[in-house]
């Protein structure tokens, strides 16, 4: 299940939330653990995947 981070707009605070990509697709309000506020921002990160498959 992919991690996304996210920033708290009100009170500064980030963390992470895990959703399937079927729960992000819906783009749920998402609130933040500390302060309960819904003014959140998602963070850009990166990823990689890394396969067996040799190119």
């Amino acid at each position: 299940m992919p991690a996304y981070e996210y920033t708290c707009k009100d009170c500064g605070k980030e963390f992470t939330v895990f959703l399937s990509f079927k729960e992000f697709d819906i783009k749920p309000k998402i609130n933040c653990p500390h302060c309960q506020s819904d003014n959140t921002v998602k963070k850009i990160t990166t990823f990689f995947a890394k396969t067996s498959k040799k190119s």
